[in-house]
């Protein structure tokens, strides 16, 4: 008996080791995969090896399968209007990836220098509740712009993120050349900055304070001691500093946020930003730097009706179709402005409704 107990002890401290590494490879596999972008791709043209792959100004658009055509325009204007280098990295998900290297390659787009990373939905999980009352705004790019320093781009110091019912008309590079306060993690477009469009948003009931997002009902709002008079500030624009956002744990905030709307319903998709804004407007509040309002002229989709002066469009640096109302479909506003950068969909699959 004495001779098998030394074997026997042996089998046991190997079985021992070999389990706990097995359970730290799937610890670890599923932290990668909760957490990194599981696929990556890029042009040919301009992309000859990884030390000049991510060179340029970067730009982060999210390009989800039913609105690739909305994205490839945005990324038109983007490029079409600047003398700058800009690198795109364009987030989707798993089942469209084919498709937008497809629309890219086909088309004149095919000499933008590019990068396509596949988010991982799972790292959603238990953080967002599912009303239905506006599904589109659950969809998981819409949550994206919480997890920038986890997108593979951490060797840019700074980047452009950009919704992708977005058209450009001036220089990105003036946008990403903003100077962002000491401290400021991010730079967005207050609500209230834009006296021209004051009296469109009056019109069509649009919220420009918090009181439109927050449930201030509840006690946990309250106690955040935001005034519901201040004024709001759309994400769907905006220039971060990623160092600073890692520095400050914006994501961790983020998420801490959305954890507490799942288990408080401190808002819902049925308030005026959806389920994505009310974290953005917490974590940032009085702690961002403002950018020029003519660099996000929103609203343009709030109403089919309500429209802006020509003039005013005009010297406007980006246009934003946030609302209902989306430029490539039908009735909406100002679809010349939008249609002026739309490509066609090489496959035909992606076409807009028009009367």
């Amino acid at each position: 008996l004495s001779l098998y107990m030394p074997v026997n002890r042996g089998l046991l401290i190997l079985l021992i080791l070999v389990a706990f590494a097995l359970l730290y490879k799937k610890t670890r596999l599923q932290t990668l995969a909760k957490y990194s972008v599981l696929k990556k791709d890029w042009a040919k043209m301009g992309v000859e090896d990884e030390k000049t792959m991510d060179t340029g100004i970067p730009v982060v658009i999210c390009a989800s399968e039913e609105r690739i055509g909305a994205a490839m325009a945005t990324i038109n204007s983007v490029y079409s209007n600047s003398h700058a280098s800009i690198f795109f990295y364009i987030v989707t998900l798993r089942d469209a990836i084919k498709k937008i290297r497809e629309y890219i390659e086909k088309t004149k787009l095919r000499k933008i220098k590019y990068k396509i990373l596949e988010f991982n939905p799972m790292v959603l999980k238990g953080k967002v509740n599912l009303d239905s009352s506006r599904p589109e705004l659950l969809h998981p790019l819409n949550f994206v712009r919480f997890y920038l320093p986890l997108l593979a781009i951490e060797n840019h110091e700074r980047i452009v993120y950009l919704d992708d019912d977005v058209i450009v008309q001036g220089d990105i590079q003036e946008l990403y050349n903003i100077k962002l306060k000491a401290g400021h993690a991010a730079a967005f477009a207050s609500d209230c900055d834009l006296p021209p469009t004051h009296e469109m948003v009056r019109s069509v009931g649009m919220q420009t304070t918090y009181m439109g997002f927050l449930d201030y009902r509840k006690e946990e709002v309250r106690e955040l001691g935001i005034n519901p008079s201040d004024c709001s500030f759309n994400p769907g624009v905006f220039v971060a500093d990623l160092g600073e956002w890692k520095k400050q744990k914006i994501t961790k905030q983020l998420e801490k946020w959305m954890a507490e709307n799942v288990r408080k319903n401190l808002y819902s998709s049925a308030m005026a930003g959806g389920v994505a804004t009310p974290p953005m407007l917490i974590v940032f509040h009085d702690k961002y730097t403002t950018i020029d309002p003519l660099w996000h002229v929103r609203h343009l989709g709030w109403s089919p009706d309500t429209r802006y002066p020509r003039s005013f469009l005009k010297d406007a640096r980006l246009l934003h179709w946030n609302g209902h109302f989306k430029p490539w479909n039908y009735p909406c506003v100002h679809l010349d402005l939008w249609e002026k950068w739309f490509i066609p969909d090489p496959t035909g699959k992606f076409t807009l409704v028009r009367p």
